[in-house]
C-alpha cells in the first residue's frame, strides 16, 4: 500500500502494447526511406541488401538481450542511468544523465524533428516574415513544442498519441509495400551504381534500428516488467525487422536492384507507377507521421532520464519532481523541449546532428552492455527474471559492434567531412560534466530507485 505522505512517483500504467508501440514508434522514423538506396549499394545484390536489414535486426536483438536482463532486474525509471550507476558508480550515471540532457536526447529529438520538417515543406511551405527562423526550423520547433505539450497534459494522452502515430505509420508502410508490389515490375532506371562499403551500410542499418533500448527508460511505468521488458523488446525489434524487410523487398520487386540503389527518393519512385500525380505527397505525409512518432517517443522517454538523475543529484534537483496531476515529469519535459528548440535555432542539418550525438550514444550502449557482465559479478543476489540467452556471446558481440561504430563515426567526421569539431564538442561537454560532478555531491549514497514498488 502506498504512503500518502510520499512524493508523487511513477506508477505502472503502460501495457505490453503501449511499450511495443513506443519501441516501434521510435525506431521507425524517416531513416528507412532516406537510407534504403545507400544500404542497397552496400549489399551489392538484392539478396545482400535484404540480408543487411535482417542482420541489423539480429544485432539489435543481441543488444536488447542485455537490456532485457538489466531492465527486469532493476525496473526503475532512468534505464541506463540506473544500470551505469550500479555497475560503475554514481559518476557514470551522472555523466550519462548530463550528456543525455545536454547532447544526446535533444539531438535525437532534433534529428527526427528536422526529418519531419523536410517532408512537411514538400506539402506546404509557409512564408515567414522573420528571416532568422526558416520554414524548416519553424516546422521542427512546432513538432517539438506540440508533442511536449501532449506529454505535459498527461501520461495517458502521451501514450495514446504514441500508439496512434505508430499504428498509422505501420499501416502506411504496409500500404506502400502493397502498392509497390502491384506496380509494374522493373520501373527503376538502370544507372551506374557507385559501390558503398558494406561496413558503412551496416552503420546506416543500425542507425535505422536505433531506439529499441528506450523501453528501459519507462520500466518503472511498465506493468509486469519482469516479463514485459523482454517481450516488448523482442516484439518491437521483430515487428520493425518485418516492416523493413517487407518494405525494401517491395522496393526491390518494383524498381529492381539497380533502380533502388540509384534512386534519390525510393518510396516516391516505387509509388509513382500507381499514383503518378499524388504519390510524392502521399509519401511525404507518411514520412511526416513516421518522424512525428519518433519525436513523440523520444520526448516521452527522454524526460524520464532527466527525472531519474534529478532525484539523485542536487545539481538537477529541479528536474527530479513528478507531477501527480499529469503523472509525468513535467519540469523535465519542459527543460528538454527548451534545449531541443535552442538546437533547432542553431542547426539546420540533421546529418551533422547525427554525427554530433553518435560517439556519445554508442559509448553508453557499450558501457551498458558490459554492465551485464559487471553486475552479474557485483550484484549476484539481484533477482533476474530473465538472463541473456547464450551468455556472454550476444553481449560481447554487441559490445564489439558498439566499439566499431564509435571508431567509424569519429573517423568519418574527421577524414570524410573534415569536421572533427562535431565530435569534439560532446567530448568537451563530458569533461564539463566530470568537473560538475566533482564540484557537487550527490544527495544519496546510492542511486535512488525512483520506480514504482
Amino acid at each position: 500500500m502506498s504512503d500518502p505522505s510520499a512524493p508523487p512517483a511513477p506508477t505502472r500504467q503502460l501495457t505490453l502494447f503501449d511499450s511495443t508501440c513506443l519501441i516501434v514508434g521510435i525506431i521507425v522514423g524517416a531513416g528507412v526511406y532516406q537510407m534504403a538506396p545507400d544500404i542497397a549499394k552496400g549489399g551489392a545484390t538484392w539478396w545482400g541488401a535484404l540480408g543487411l536489414w535482417v542482420l541489423g535486426g539480429l544485432l539489435s536483438l543481441c543488444g536488447a538481450a542485455g537490456y532485457a536482463e538489466l531492465g527486469a532486474a532493476y525496473p526503475h525509471a532512468g534505464g541506463d542511468y540506473v544500470y551505469l550507476s550500479r555497475a560503475y558508480g554514481k559518476w557514470a550515471g551522472f555523466l550519462f544523465g548530463w550528456l543525455q540532457l545536454a547532447i544526446v536526447r535533444p539531438g535525437d529529438i532534433v534529428v527526427m524533428a528536422f526529418a519531419f520538417a523536410t517532408y512537411a515543406r514538400t506539402i506546404y511551405e509557409p512564408h515567414l516574415g522573420a528571416s532568422w527562423f526558416t520554414p524548416q526550423q519553424a516546422y521542427a520547433a512546432a513538432a517539438v513544442i506540440a508533442l511536449t505539450a501532449v506529454n505535459v497534459a498527461g501520461v495517458r494522452q502521451g501514450k495514446w498519441t504514441q500508439n496512434l502515430l505508430t499504428t498509422v505509420k505501420a499501416l502506411g508502410m504496409v500500404a506502400i509495400a502493397v502498392v509497390a508490389l502491384a506496380a509494374p515490375v522493373g520501373m527503376g532506371e538502370a544507372v551506374e551504381i557507385e559501390p558503398l562499403p558494406t561496413s558503412v551500410a551496416l552503420i546506416l542499418v543500425l542507425f535505422c534500428f536505433g531506439g529499441w533500448n528506450e523501453v528501459a527508460y519507462v520500466a518503472a511505468e511498465l506493468k509486469d516488467p519482469g516479463r514485459n521488458v523482454l517481450r516488448a523488446l523482442v516484439a518491437g525489434i521483430a515487428a520493425t525487422t518485418l516492416l523493413y524487410v517487407a518494405l525494401n523487398g517491395a522496393f526491390l520487386f518494383s524498381l529492381g536492384y539497380q533502380g533502388v540503389a540509384g534512386s534519390e527518393a525510393v518510396a516516391v519512385d516505387a509509388m509513382s507507377g500507381a499514383f503518378p500525380e499524388i504519390g510524392g505527397r502521399l509519401i511525404a505525409a507518411l514520412v511526416c507521421i513516421s518522424a512525428l512518432g519518433a519525436v513523440s517517443g523520444l520526448v516521452f522517454t527522454g524526460a524520464r532520464i532527466s527525472y531519474a538523475v534529478g532525484a539523485d543529484h542536487r545539481l538537477f534537483r529541479g528536474l527530479g519532481s513528478w507531477s501527480a496531476r499529469a503523472e509525468a515529469p513535467v519540469r523535465a519535459l519542459l527543460v528538454q523541449a527548451a534545449i531541443a528548440v535552442a538546437l533547432i535555432a542553431l542547426l539546420d542539418d540533421f546529418v551533422e546532428t547525427i554525427l554530433y550525438t553518435a560517439p556519445a550514444v554508442y559509448s553508453f550502449y557499450l558501457a551498458t552492455t558490459l554492465a551485464v557482465i559487471v553486475l552479474r559479478r557485483r550484484d549476484p543476489a539481484a533477482p533476474r527474471p530473465y538472463r541473456v540467452t547464450a551468455y556472454p556471446l550476444p553481449t560481447l558481440l554487441f559490445a564489439a559492434v558498439c566499439g566499431y561504430l564509435i571508431f567509424s563515426s569519429v573517423s568519418y567526421a574527421a577524414n570524410v567531412l573534415g569536421k572533427l569539431w562535431i565530435v569534439l564538442i560532446p567530448a568537451g561537454v563530458m569533461v564539463v560534466g566530470l568537473v560538475l560532478y566533482l564540484a557537487t555531491s550527490a544527495t544519496a549514497a546510492e542511486p535512488r530507485d525512483v520506480g514504482a514498488s
